[in-house]
């Protein structure tokens, strides 16, 4: 049986139809509102390419059940900014071409601005531990890291 469910995704209030509320957030992201930022990446909580704000905490969407969101505030990488006006984290890893695929780079930059909200200025430890759980095959984790620094310094 089909049920509606009441979402702020993104500072827009939306209601969203489904079928099973227990699914992921993350497919209502991608499947129901097209939101291209969130990806699938292994569905176990392991990789953080899903990752979205909620409610300011970065959040693995393929662990988080559609109905436990109520009514938390869910921020994508869209909701950061547009390709015409990029968020200063977003421009810093821009500036710093700091990944090569860009699979990572959600989880990465969702991690980030939940870093910098609560650290204005994290040491390389710091930073190194926030993005810890966040995979990169590319290998460019060296840039991210200056980058995570230039989106600090111009925050």
């Amino acid at each position: 049986m089909a049920s509606s469910l009441p979402l702020n995704v993104n500072g827009r209030e939306v209601t969203i139809t489904v079928d099973d509320p227990a699914m992921p957030l993350l497919y209502v992201l991608r499947e129901n509102l097209e939101l291209r930022g969130p990806r699938f990446g292994c569905g176990l909580g392991q990789c953080g390419s899903c990752m979205v704000l909620l409610d300011g905490e970065a959040v693995l969407s393929c662990e988080v059940k559609l109905s436990t969101v109520g009514a938390g505030k869910i921020v994508t990488l869209e909701g950061l900014g547009s390709p015409d006006q990029p968020s200063p984290v977003q421009q810093a890893f821009i500036n710093e071409q700091a990944v090569q695929c860009g699979y990572c780079l959600n989880g990465v930059i969702i991690r980030t601005v939940a870093l910098l909200a609560k650290n204005k200025n994290p040491s390389v430890a710091e930073i190194k531990r926030a993005l810890a759980d966040n995979l990169c095959r590319c290998g460019t984790h060296l840039r991210m890291i200056r980058a995570v620094q230039r989106a600090a310094r111009n925050a």
